[in-house]
């Protein structure tokens, strides 16, 4: 029995030890370091990244949360990454920035002053003024026109007249057909039409030729408006992309040498045309044949 005691005692010594040392690591001012490569989930979108790049930031929020002096735990998701309650696809913008402090944005980008409110809540300052000049100096232009001389104004009034000129000569250069066909783009463009005549016994009558019923135009959507502008119809796909193909619309009129003249006016050259064509008897009483054919003639602007 005093055997079975010692032992017993002697194991909850040991527990009792092994339990005071993890409560002081527990209880230490610093964590375990982080590892060199990150998971983060930013609103359901995952990134991954280098430690040096969250922390190349000093006073950022990032370079706070995963600073080796940071005591408080960080979100995790099911997966064990850390989680980030923000706008995940602005995010990425924000992870560029801090790579090499420069930002780089598509064109046309419509969300520039949401990513200026996060650019805030993550603690850039550099990254704030970068997204908030276009903003603040249109602001600060409107405050100080009730402050300011006319001298003060004078720099604003004449970069307007810059402007204005500059939109007149682009507006000049657009009415001129020698500098818009320089920005013509190269293509094709078929038209095509279905046509029926009648030929008389052994051909050695006339052809009796019937009216085009509809000229069929193929090719880029911005081609064909370019060329045929109005008199396009275009209501089989009217919602169709300028760089979009289709094969949908057709000509207003029905002269295919009014179409020939509007392709050479824009600068197309024919390169080929085709035709099929089927026969049948016009009635049981006479001979004569209706000829029913399909031809198609292909345009090509270089």
């Amino acid at each position: 029995m005093h055997l079975v005691q010692n032992i017993l005692e002697r194991s909850n010594r040991k527990n009792m030890a092994l339990a005071d040392h993890t409560g002081c690591i527990q209880q230490g001012e610093e964590l375990p370091p982080f590892p060199d490569i990150i998971e983060l989930n930013v609103g359901g979108q995952v990134y991954i990244t280098r430690y040096p790049t969250l922390v190349s930031v000093p006073g950022s929020l990032l370079s706070e949360m995963f600073s080796q002096k940071n005591s408080r735990p960080l979100a995790r998701d099911s997966k064990g990454r850390y989680f980030l309650d923000r706008d995940g696809f602005l995010f990425r913008y924000v992870l560029d920035y801090m790579r090499d402090q420069q930002l780089v944005l598509p064109d046309h980008f419509p969300e520039r002053l949401r990513l200026q409110r996060e650019a805030e809540f993550f603690r850039l300052p550099e990254l704030v003024k970068i997204l908030a000049p276009k903003v603040s100096k249109q602001n600060s232009i409107g405050d100080d026109a009730f402050q300011s001389d006319s001298e003060e104004q004078s720099p604003n009034v004449e970069v307007a007249r810059n402007l204005a000129s500059v939109s007149a000569a682009l507006v000049a250069a657009a009415g001129n057909q020698s500098a818009m066909s320089d920005l013509r783009r190269s293509g094709f463009i078929t038209i095509g039409y279905r046509g029926s005549y009648t030929l008389g016994r052994d051909s050695q009558t006339d052809a009796k030729f019937r009216r085009v019923a509809r000229i069929m135009v193929c090719g880029k959507t911005s081609l064909a408006k370019e060329v045929f502008g109005d008199t396009l119809n275009d209501s089989r796909d009217p919602d169709r992309p300028p760089e979009r193909y289709t094969s949908r619309y057709y000509l207003k009129f029905t002269f295919l040498e009014q179409a020939f003249d509007r392709l050479a006016d824009a600068g197309f050259h024919m390169v080929a045309c085709n035709s099929t064509g089927t026969c049948a008897f016009a009635h049981d009483q006479t001979d004569d044949k209706i000829w029913t054919s399909y031809t198609e003639y292909v345009f090509y602007r270089e």
